[in-house]
């Protein structure tokens, strides 16, 4: 095979409202490469703009023609991804071309942890995963499906991968939602190394997907490697749900989507939701019986916080342990709503504390009163525990109280 043909290639918004973001575009030519920078604060930046192009210029081993940039307040992780994706775009290849690491990007993963919220972002809105980090969500989700266009999905995944390289999540879970099938796998080649938290796997309907995915994370990532929260969107999936929960090891959460599975029962949603009651029952027992969390899905009007609260205080009562937020706003009212009340906190600390003495004494039962408790209601417990701390209604050092 001869060489790749050189093309002309753009990547990048333009227009006025672009913010934290640039376009990058790029002209074959025979002259050595020139590279011109457009930019309000080029008197400042200039250098350093110039600077982080031409390193991916170098590492893609582009010499010859001419790469115009229009900046408008982009960060270097940014200049960076939409760089490599315009050069790419235009034919050339070479290795990545990674971000200084921010001092948390290997922050550990947890099997186990409070999964009250989660907040989509869209993997080709720069702006919108800067502030990221600071809206307290318990989880971040950068997504790479059906927010981003088709056509936008190779910068998307390099954003992405940067963005999980570079940026501050605070104590957020980074989760990212890849696409279906070759696409995918295109994904998490782009991203699998960067230490994503947990892979949310779409309109999943069969354990078969879910086995995939995780043999390629784990050829990817080795013991690094992602955990996993399939969604189901599809009738399928949710006759197939244990199943699927059950399919690998990796899978840590079971979750569901409501548009997409309300559209294939030719069922409007309602503010009840009786025409998928069935299925968000379906989903928390199959995740419990799997031994993972059932995670709600979104509520999709954002200014009605009223509903959101029902919406959440019923999924809540369901079983859900979180649900899916769609805007910064959300989030308060979602915490506040999985928080139990401080009378539901004061049993569950005596249940925790009964528990604790009768196993230091060797004792095999639990006494509450004037009531014998089992283990699954002592876990129940420490999780209501887990929940009051979080939500303010008890102290950090409620043990050392006791």
């Amino acid at each position: 095979m001869g060489e790749p043909k050189i093309k002309p290639a753009s990547a990048g918004p333009t227009g006025e409202r672009v913010r934290s973001d640039l376009n990058v575009a790029y002209e074959p030519g025979d002259n050595a490469l020139l590279i011109e920078v457009h930019s309000k604060v080029d008197y400042l930046y200039r250098d350093a703009i110039e600077g982080a192009v031409l390193r991916v210029a170098q590492a893609l081993a582009v010499t010859t023609g001419r790469l115009a940039v229009t900046d408008v307040g982009a960060l270097e992780w940014v200049i960076l991804a939409r760089t490599e994706s315009c050069l790419r775009r235009a034919g050339f290849d070479g290795p990545p071309v990674l971000p200084e690491p921010a001092p948390e990007a290997n922050a550990p993963r947890r099997r186990d942890r409070l999964r009250r919220s989660r907040l989509y972002i869209p993997g080709n809105q720069p702006k919108l995963m800067i502030s990221g980090g600071l809206y307290g969500a318990d989880a971040i989700i950068l997504d790479l499906e059906d927010s981003v266009p088709p056509a936008e999905k190779d910068a998307a995944r390099l954003l992405v991968r940067n963005a999980l390289v570079a940026l501050d999540w605070g104590l957020s879970e980074r989760l990212v939602r890849i696409n279906q099938g070759t696409v995918g796998e295109e994904d998490l080649a782009a991203i699998a190394a960067h230490n994503p938290h947990i892979v949310l796997l779409p309109k999943v309907e069969t354990p078969m997907q879910v086995g995939r995915v995780a043999e390629v994370l784990q050829r990817l990532a080795g013991e690094g490697a992602a955990f996993l929260m399939p969604i189901l969107e599809s009738p399928l999936g949710i006759h197939r749900a244990f199943e699927i929960a059950a399919a690998d090891p990796s899978v840590v959460a079971l979750t569901l989507g409501l548009e997409d599975l309300s559209a294939e029962l030719a069922a409007p949603r309602t503010a009840e939701g009786w025409e998928s009651f069935h299925a968000r029952q379906t989903t928390v027992y199959a995740a419990r019986a799997a031994g993972v969390q059932p995670i709600a899905s979104v509520f999709s009007d954002i200014s009605d916080e009223e509903g959101l609260a029902s919406y959440v205080r019923r999924e809540r009562g369901l079983g859900f342990d979180g649900v899916g937020c769609i805007h910064p706003r959300q989030i308060p009212v979602v915490h506040r709503e999985m928080t139990p009340s401080a009378e539901e906190v004061e049993r569950a600390v005596r249940i925790v504390r009964a528990a604790r003495e009768a196993e230091k004494q060797g004792l095999g039962a639990v006494a509450v009163g004037s009531k014998m408790v089992d283990p699954p209601v002592v876990r129940q417990a420490e999780r209501t525990v887990e929940l009051g701390v979080a939500g303010g209604v008890l102290g950090s050092n409620w043990d050392a109280e006791g």
